[in-house]
């Protein structure tokens, strides 16, 4: 009886003496991290500090995930992590590309709570009021969540032939907005789910005609860019964050807003507190739950964000596996993704260059940080 004590203090000095070992079997076969991949990670984090570190660190080391510019995570309201390339800085803006389209989302829902607009009432788009014409029954609602029937072809082989490309960049790259109105119906509007930038152009055109009557080129772009700066921007504290506009006028909400990493994720904190900054309501929490709420055509797709489960197909933007289901994502061309976990109150901003034959191996990696914070690795029911 008297030497149970003593065996006790026995095993727990034996324990604490194999600390150091089994942590030296932990990283072996690891090389030591640099002082810039530790330096990247405050104290603290939230999650194992080395570990985030190294899957920080792997993101711009590994030879798949192409290049990062800037990645940045916050956890419960505070950056825990953030590391940057050489040539790029907290201060340097980079482009969204399609993140642009849930800017373009929350602008909507902004000018239907002022509103200006109705989901299920037919649209301001003058060529589609023409009698009998079928896309007047398309709805605001159809084109938030990519299922308006509209004819479109997002990428192909050669690339130069794909609408996005020829609005963007040739043909249609002075009136946007006319190109894409000017596609013909492809199906039913509300029947087939198809992902395209066009969508989101007619979104912000739709969005403009909402604030002005006015065809004035100049007139249509001071005032929609007075509108984001004022009702969206700088609530957010989104100092750095700019727009591109068409010759027209309209808004390139499909591509072309650009921010630093720290004003991403400012967006992507915004959309976890449910379109609130500082406690102060900048869209209404409903319009939020619309946007990521599964579309009635694509369950991995809300209304302009996509959403951590997988398509009908089989096909996942995401981790379903690996995360909660509530997890959304703002996506941009060549692995541009601002990552929300509303249940881990996490945010998680990557920026970079990398092509789509490395997009997995891009994904599996940012999905390596966001399990390392509670609740990451999600459980079925």
């Amino acid at each position: 009886m008297v030497t149970r004590p003593f065996s006790r203090l026995t095993s727990l000095i034996a324990a604490l003496a194999l600390l150091p070992a089994l942590s030296a079997c932990h990283s072996q076969g690891q090389p030591p991290l640099s002082p810039e991949a530790m330096a990247a990670v405050k104290d603290h984090p939230g999650a194992p500090r080395e570990l985030l570190a190294r899957s920080v660190d792997a993101l711009f080391t590994a030879n798949d995930v192409g290049e990062t510019r800037a990645l940045l995570v916050m956890y419960k309201g505070r950056i825990v992590a953030e590391r940057y390339a050489p040539g790029y800085s907290a201060n340097t803006p980079l482009i969204g590309w399609s993140m642009s389209k849930t800017v373009t989302g929350v602008l909507v829902g902004l000018l239907v709570a002022d509103g200006r607009l109705r989901l299920d009432e037919s649209l301001p788009v003058p060529t589609w009021q023409r009698p009998g014409d079928p896309r007047g029954e398309i709805t605001l609602r159809q084109l938030l969540q990519m299922r308006s029937g509209l004819r479109h072809v997002e990428t192909s082989d050669p690339a130069r032939n794909a609408d996005t490309v020829r609005m963007l960049f040739t043909d249609g790259r002075d009136d946007m907005a006319a190109y894409a109105e000017a596609q013909p119906l492809e199906t039913e509007p509300g029947r087939v789910f198809r992902y395209s930038t066009a969508t989101s152009v007619i979104l912000s055109d739709i969005a403009t005609r909402a604030l002005t009557d006015s065809r004035d080129p100049t007139t249509r772009r001071e005032v929609m860019a007075d509108y984001l700066h004022t009702r969206l921007f700088e609530p957010l504290g989104m100092k750095s964050a700019v727009a591109e506009y068409d010759a027209a006028g309209t808004l390139e909400g499909g591509s072309m807003i650009h921010a630093t990493a720290r004003d991403w994720a400012r967006f992507g904190e915004f959309l976890r507190l449910q379109g609130t900054v500082q406690g102060v309501r900048v869209v209404p929490s409903d319009w939020v739950h619309f946007m990521t709420s599964p579309s009635p055509r694509n369950p991995a797709y809300g209304a302009q964000l996509w959403l951590n489960r997988r398509e009908d197909s089989g096909k996942a933007e995401l981790f379903p596996e690996r995360g909660p289901k509530n997890i959304f994502a703002a996506i941009g061309h060549l692995g541009q993704y601002i990552i929300v976990s509303p249940d881990q109150q996490l945010t998680i901003v990557r920026l970079g260059k990398t092509p789509d034959a490395e997009r997995a191996a891009l994904v599996a990696r940012l999905a390596d940080i966001a399990v390392l914070f509670p609740g990451g690795v999600h459980q079925d029911d």
